[in-house]
């Protein structure tokens, strides 16, 4: 929706103030009396901020009654009081003495006083590219910066108490009075972690399809506008069908002599010290760059398969370290024990980013590297360039203590992290998740603590981006993680337990305690399930969630809906949102137990038992929307394999599941 413009005999009125609210003595009141105070955006606004606008005006209207009007330009005369969102030089007059300079990337300004509110940042769009196509070729509005609209965020959720607890209608928490004021504020900040979409991913600004739900949300949560965008993945899945006829000599030489592409065309390894690829690379950027000028980073990392298929030719083997840790190599009928590729890498990075640099200078083009597999032990002597970016895939998301399975000196993921943060200007955390106690398939996987020690520790090791693969949105299993992890996300400095105890306090009232009481029984039981076994599969999870487990947490929840059955619908609705939860999990792991033995023996009434269950499993995410998402939790997914009679899992026998200790 546009913003509208007044009248001028509409204008005029309002100015005169015929219909204002009261002005504040030390801040402003925005609702009063029926009357609000006019947006005013400017006449250039971009994309995200006039959208902010609106969202500002929706929510007004929802917590004093009265939808305010959007103002687009500087109105003349000079309302006695207004919501100024974006810069305006009118503004210098309102308030005299402020710096309106942003020094910072997405720097934001929040202010309030003597009757008008500023609500403003640092902006940066390409006005000939205000769209570009988003992944599902529609076009979406595009800014490098949207300050603007996470002041206005901020604002809503820091000086009004809105909160926005997970998606939709019922995740939405707005106080609701007939006076709606704010006192006097100055408030600067500008995030540290400046790519914050591929948190979420699945709801990130560019995807608009797939698994992701929770589009709106992201965005008020200050993560979907963010300023660097990165997909996080492997750079060359298409170059094996692209060039492989013409240019075969780009791709890795094997140890047999031949460049055959092994282990398969997807994952085909480049020759990476042969020249010809960055001729093919820039030419890729250029093609990217003609179709969106606003592209900043372009990947160069190698294909997935790690171990597998690396070139050994003279050339690319002389940018290995001597000194590197010792991995294991694959190639067809080949293994063999070479240094890590990190040096490598790097080296490769560092060639790409200085041609890109010399091809487009002072635009703030990034080379995106994963240290990944066999790069990710730290390198030795190579050292990124200032524009390299290197995406540190350390999988401690959930799993602190985890040893790289590559490692052949027993290094956990966290500590490779470490040594990277020691030798790089910056960098992106982008860890795969797996499933370790169920996340993938919507149970209550939580680390809530140990997540936030996480993204502190990170924060503070100057990572400016964080791409996690993948958060599913299963928001009654697992929405105060999400929750915490959001907040944190935009600004690590929050206190995390006060975080934890408003998400709990707002989100279910009187029913708040025993809430709680039942997501840490479940995070408690977590960290000691995987502290004890691990990764063990879906099989081996009725360990965590026993039949006695689940009870407790009935217990917990029937507590809860007793505290909320006085109470407001709103919190009883919760409840029953989270309960849906269980539900799921419940069935999940019914049919776990159920499958176990199908598997080992097939039994067509354990069959039709799973089969019902399946059915119940579809309801309760149909009826409860966000409480799990069904999207990636259908039977036939692959994080949903051997869970059905017709999905049996091929790398699971009846005898791995015969002798499956359970104890």
């Amino acid at each position: 929706m546009k913003p509208t413009r007044f009248a001028l005999v509409a204008l005029v009125a309002v100015l005169a103030g015929l219909a204002l609210p009261s002005r504040a003595e030390d801040g402003a009141v925005l609702v009063e009396n029926g009357a609000a105070l006019p947006i005013v955006v400017p006449e250039d606004a971009g994309p995200r901020t006039i959208e902010a606008a609106e969202v500002l005006a929706e929510h007004l209207e929802k917590m004093g009654g009265v939808r305010p009007e959007v103002v687009v330009g500087t109105p003349s005369p000079r309302p006695p009081g207004a919501v100024w969102v974006g810069f305006q030089t009118a503004l210098a007059e309102v308030f005299p003495g402020t710096d309106f300079e942003f020094r910072h990337p997405e720097e934001i300004l929040v202010l309030a006083r003597g009757g008008h509110v500023a609500l403003l940042g640092r902006d940066r769009w390409d006005p000939e590219w205000p769209t570009v196509p988003g992944k599902d070729k529609k076009p979406v509005a595009k800014q490098f910066e949207a300050g603007t609209a996470n002041a206005v965020y901020t604002f809503l959720q820091d000086q009004l108490g809105v909160r926005w607890l997970w998606p939709g209608e019922l995740g939405a928490d707005l106080p609701r009075s007939e006076r709606v004021a704010v006192g006097a504020v100055e408030y600067r900040h500008h995030p540290r972690i400046r790519s914050r979409g591929g948190v979420f991913h699945f709801s990130s600004q560019l995807n608009t399809r797939g698994y992701g739900r929770a589009h709106e949300w992201t965005r008020l949560q200050r993560l979907q506008l963010d300023s660097l965008d990165i997909e996080g993945g492997h750079g060359f899945g298409d170059w094996w069908e692209r060039h492989h006829e013409t240019h075969p000599d780009i791709f890795a030489l094997q140890p047999d002599g031949t460049r055959s592409g092994h282990p398969n065309p997807r994952n085909a390894k480049l020759c990476m010290s042969n020249p010809k690829v960055p001729e093919l690379w820039l030419a890729d950027v250029e093609e990217t760059l003609a179709a969106d000028p606003t592209r900043t980073v372009f990947n160069a990392s190698p294909n997935d398969s790690w171990s597998t298929g690396h070139c050994v030719c003279e050339d690319c083997s002389a940018w290995d370290h001597r000194d590197g840790e010792p991995r294991l190599f694959h190639w067809k009928g080949h293994r063999e024990e070479r240094p890590a590729l990190s040096d490598r890498d790097v080296t490769f990075a560092n060639k790409l980013a200085e041609l890109l640099e010399a091809k487009h200078p002072g635009r703030g083009l990034r080379m995106l590297m994963l240290s990944y597999g066999h790069s990710r032990p730290a390198p030795v002597e190579a050292r990124p360039r200032e524009n390299v970016t290197m995406s540190i895939v350390a999988n401690f998301f959930g799993r602190t203590h985890l040893v790289d399975r590559g490692s052949t000196r027993g290094d956990t993921y966290r500590q490779q992290f470490e040594a990277w943060a020691e030798i790089v200007p910056a960098m992106f955390w982008r860890p795969n998740t797996s499933s370790p106690a169920g996340r993938q398939q919507g149970l209550p996987d939580l680390h809530i603590r140990q997540t936030v020690e996480d993204l502190k520790a990170v924060a503070a090791a100057n990572c400016i981006g964080i791409y996690i693969d993948s958060v599913w949105e299963h928001w009654a299993t697992q929405g105060p993680l999400y929750y915490v992890m959001a907040q944190l996300v935009w600004d690590p400095g929050r206190d995390a337990e006060a975080v934890l105890d408003d998400y709990y306090r707002r989100g279910f009232g009187p029913a708040a305690d025993a809430v709680r009481a039942y997501f840490e029984m479940w995070e408690n039981a977590r960290m000691a399930y995987v502290a004890e076994h691990g990764e063990r599969g879906v099989f081996h999870f009725p360990v965590l969630y026993s039949a006695e487990r689940i009870a407790e947490a009935e217990s917990l929840l029937k507590t809860a809906a007793e505290a909320a059955a006085d109470a407001p619908g709103v919190y009883r609705e919760r409840v029953a949102c989270v309960a849906a939860g269980l539900s799921h999990t419940r069935l999940v792991m019914e049919n776990a137990r159920l499958m176990r033995t199908y598997w080992i023996e097939a039994d067509e009434s354990v069959a039709k038992q799973v089969l019902a269950n399946w059915e119940r499993i579809e309801q309760v995410c149909s009826e409860h929307p966000y409480a799990v998402n069904w999207g990636p939790c259908r039977p036939f997914t692959d994080r949903m394999v051997g869970l059905h009679p017709d999905h049996p899992n091929p790398k699971v026998g009846a005898r791995q599941l015969r002798d499956l200790d359970l104890d």
